[in-house]
């Protein structure tokens, strides 16, 4: 499949800041199960974007800007090319022992409530590593009702699964703490979904997980939506949760009333495979081949 992503970030200040830093985790990489045909990130205003690799391997971009004025547009667009794989993950970098995404964040924590759901998802299964995954996997998206305007970036699973509610990182990171505290490695990641019959303006951003799985490897599950990775999955960066695989992260240094815009649209676009990889930095295209 083919899809064709535009994410677009907006900032607008009541008082214009000094300066704005920000970093980015905007770009995908192509892997065994995905293509990156074109990609690209403008900033308006003077900034020069700087690339580099993160301790998890995600391709990470990093700008400043002094005296933005009152409003900062960061766009990132670009068309990749995925393959069905039943949620199998292959060909990404790998920077980390497996054994590192058993280690429990404060946003990841199990309290007695998660590790109880993962105790009843074993005894839903027949114990291998792999139903197991998939108990778990069900048990959120049964458990949890999708709800926006509830959490915010600092919920923990724990307050997530407490209130029954959430979004698509909430619904990730209550799978990833079920996960490491059934002695199962588990990870966060960003990136984006295709919806047949979503309308393309009323896509957004996504989060799942992925759990590795002896014999396997690394497995995409999505609570949000209850099923494996599809060929409707771009992914763009993993992490131990979301602090470490955000799309956007930033300061400001003076100015006042910061409001955030954010849209995501998605299309599954025509064309067959092909193509040279290329990224823009700046407006300014750089061949990735």
């Amino acid at each position: 499949m083919r899809l064709s992503i535009c994410h677009e970030t907006d900032y607008r200040y009541e008082q214009a800041p000094n300066s704005v830093i920000e970093l980015l985790r905007l770009t995908p990489a192509s892997t065994a199960t995905q293509t990156v045909r074109s990609w690209r990130i403008d900033v308006s205003g003077d900034a020069v974007l700087r690339r580099s690799e993160d301790a998890f391997g995600n391709l990470v971009h990093t700008f400043s800007v002094s005296s933005p004025g009152e409003s900062l547009t960061i766009t990132a667009t670009g068309t990749v090319d995925t393959e069905p794989t039943n949620g199998v993950v292959t060909g990404t970098p790998e920077r980390l022992p497996v054994g590192v995404f058993l280690r429990h964040t404060p946003l990841t924590e199990p309290d007695d409530a998660i590790r109880d759901l993962a105790a009843a998802a074993r005894a839903k299964s027949s114990d291998t590593p792999l139903d197991r995954a998939h108990a778990l996997n069900t048990m959120v998206f049964e458990t949890m009702r999708y709800e926006t305007g509830r959490t915010g970036v600092a919920t923990t699973a724990a307050a997530a699964l407490e209130a029954g509610h959430g979004v698509c990182q909430d619904l990730a990171h209550i799978l990833i703490a079920a996960a490491r505290a059934d002695g199962l490695p588990a990870r966060y990641i960003s990136g984006y979904q295709y919806v047949e019959g979503r309308p393309r303006t009323s896509h957004e951003a996504h989060a799942w997980t992925e759990i590795h799985l002896p014999d396997l490897g690394w497995i995409a599950f999505d609570p949000t939506m209850g099923l494996c990775g599809t060929d409707h999955y771009v992914r763009v960066a993993v992490g131990l949760d979301t602090m470490s695989a955000s799309p956007l992260r930033g300061a400001i240094y003076g100015g006042l009333g910061e409001v955030l815009d954010v849209t995501v649209t998605v299309d599954c676009a025509p064309g067959g495979p092909g193509g040279r990889q290329r990224q823009s930095q700046g407006g300014q295209s750089q061949s990735m081949d």
